[in-house]
């Protein structure tokens, strides 16, 4: 017989998995490299810089004034690519997309093993992704 669980217990298993993510070798050096950016001066001015003119740019566009508007979205890019260049960024940006992926890869297997769970528990076809009274449903219909 299969134990049953209360959403609260699931939910604080869930929590115990939060806490082990927030614990992993990724989470620990993305902290340490977010702490770098945060640090860099130059990223910071930067930043700064952006937010700014992306105000500016806001104003600009209510106002209509598509010319300045332009000069503005150029200068925009211009200081991203800067800031997109200095090398602490780009390993941010790495750390990112690979915490991404374990986040990613982590509630994928949760939904692909509640599936399979499902199916099995109703007597279904896991390779053919069908639940037990999907099968008995096809087979009474076409008879």
């Amino acid at each position: 017989m299969t134990e049953i669980y209360s959403r609260k217990e699931v939910l604080d298993h869930a929590k115990q998995l939060a806490d082990m993510l927030a614990n992993t070798d990724e989470i620990d050096r993305f902290k340490q490299v977010e702490a770098k950016i945060n640090e860099n001066k130059k990223v910071q001015e930067l930043i700064k810089k952006i937010k700014a003119m992306q105000k500016q740019a806001v104003n600009l566009r209510a106002y209509q004034k598509t010319e300045a508007l332009q000069k503005v979205e150029v200068e925009i890019e211009r200081m991203q690519a800067e800031i997109d260049a200095i090398p602490v960024v780009q390993e941010f940006k790495e750390i990112q997309i690979l915490v991404n992926d374990v986040l990613q890869l982590v509630t994928g297997t949760i939904a692909r093993e509640v599936t399979e769970k499902l199916i099995e528990s109703t007597g279904g076809d896991v390779l053919a992704g069908e639940t037990g009274s999907s099968l008995k449903n096809k087979s009474s219909c076409g008879s």
